[in-house]
């Protein structure tokens, strides 16, 4: 039996995602191994996972229960289809997920990637639309900044430019509301910031401009987490769900990073008191151990698809791998591991402690402003002049270094630690990075 090597003999094959590739393989980064809240890195120093990986560890690294139940299922049946046939495994994931869903949200399509559910939220999105005679809603509505994965549809309705500036060809029919960021009235907010709630009144400006018979779905992430941790100003989400319901339009939340305790609850939605049409997930489902996705359906806009004509298939879209069977085991443990361990309240009862922690920074070296909700943090810092991201790039390196991963986009540094850390974890975190944060230039 063949079994891993933890120094490849080759770099040079692995064209790798998001990431400067020249530079990497100048000087690799490489993790061998994880357990709990720690990476093992190739020169054997351990590395505090601050991340969650990227976004998606939320209950730890290489749990016995999500590993046993892995390896079980691959004994049993490796792979069974879901086109026309079906196993029960996915069928229990389902029904399990949708009992952690909002009330109606209880019809689940599963992916394999936050991609993939966003894709497929507005491919349901416009086929909702068809069935009940309004054709002519095809226009579908992002925000700027916001981060909906890489697939054509996401980068459409997405709205960071150096996502979208290199694919000329994108969805036609797609506009953005304004983001949320506003440092200049709440930097340095604590939870939910005060003001901007106005900021979703834009959806009325283009619905003035567009037409609320052209608009299929509003897209949004309740926090947005890969563009820098933007949070939801006090009352945001609720208005735009005032707004699509007055004027009939699908209200989408992206909760690829949100969903499974990152904000405490199982959803974003749940926190907030904000109930969507649809939600897409990913990530924590699985504790990242296989890869799946998910979009959670109401029952109105499912039964109005699957009621539109006569037998056969309503909904033509779907994925070899939707519902795979390792996949469904894992999102099976997972959500047991969740609810035995209580992890979604422990995210509410260290939120306070947390929230002192990201704040604790506020004055350090190069910071202009701290941001957080639940066990998310964001440290914004301010760019180097005519070099911005290497000021955070150069933060990440020499954590990492020094056995502590952090995540950058841009010039923040992005904090989502795997929901079992302790409050000993909290303080190496951001003692480590006030270290850090004093001795770069």
């Amino acid at each position: 039996m063949t079994q891993a090597n933890d120094t490849p003999n080759d770099l040079a094959a692995f064209w790798m995602p998001f990431t400067d590739n020249a530079y990497f393989k100048a000087h690799p980064r490489m993790l061998v191994a994880a357990e709990g809240m720690h990476y093992t890195a190739a020169d054997g120093h351990s590395v505090l996972d601050a991340t969650g990986g990227l976004w998606c560890v939320n209950a730890g690294h290489c749990r016995p229960q999500i590993v046993e139940a892995i390896r079980q299922t691959a004994g049993r049946v490796d792979f069974a289809p879901t086109f026309q046939l079906g196993h029960p495994l996915a069928f229990e994931a389902a029904s399990r997920l949708a009992m952690l869903m909002p009330q109606g949200l209880d019809k689940i399509f599963f992916t394999n990637s936050g991609s993939e559910s966003v894709d497929t939220a507005l491919k349901i999105a416009l086929a909702y639309q068809k069935a009940r005679g309004q054709a002519g809603r095809t226009r579908l509505i992002g925000r700027e900044r916001a981060y909906h994965g890489v697939n054509f549809g996401g980068i459409s309705v997405g709205g960071i430019v150096g996502n979208r500036r290199p694919y000329a060809t994108l969805l036609p029919g797609v506009d953005h509301l304004r983001h949320t960021h506003d440092p200049a009235r709440n930097a340095f907010s604590r939870g939910l910031p005060q003001h901007g709630a106005e900021l979703a009144d834009d959806l009325e400006r283009l619905v003035a401009l567009h037409g609320a018979e052209t608009i299929a779905a509003v897209i949004v992430e309740p926090v947005a987490g890969s563009t820098g941790v933007l949070i939801p100003p006090v009352g945001y989400l609720q208005r735009l769900r005032e707004i699509c319901t007055k004027h009939d339009i699908l209200l989408i939340f992206d909760e690829v990073i949100t969903a499974f305790g990152r904000v405490g609850k199982a959803t974003a939605a749940e926190r907030f008191g904000v109930t969507p049409d649809l939600i897409t997930m990913a990530k924590g489902l699985t504790n990242a151990a296989v890869p799946m996705g998910a979009v959670a359906v109401s029952r109105h806009v499912h039964d109005t698809i699957e009621g539109s004509g006569p037998d056969g298939i309503h909904l033509f879209h779907g994925y070899t791998y939707s519902g795979h069977p390792l996949a469904s085991a894992a999102a099976i443990a997972t959500l047991d591991l969740y609810v035995t361990e209580g992890l979604f309240e422990k995210a509410i009862e260290l939120e306070d402690y947390w929230a002192d922690a990201v704040h604790s920074l506020k004055g350090a070296r190069h910071v202009i402003d701290c941001r957080n909700i639940g066990l998310i943090g964001g440290i914004e810092l301010e760019p180097r002049p005519g070099a911005p991201t290497m000021r955070a790039m150069d933060v990440f390196r020499r954590a990492f270094d020094e056995g502590l991963l952090i995540r950058t986009t841009g010039d923040i540094i992005a904090l989502s630690p795997p929901l079992i850390l302790e409050k000993s974890h909290i303080d190496r975190i951001f003692g480590k990075l006030a270290e850090i944060l004093a001795a770069v230039d």
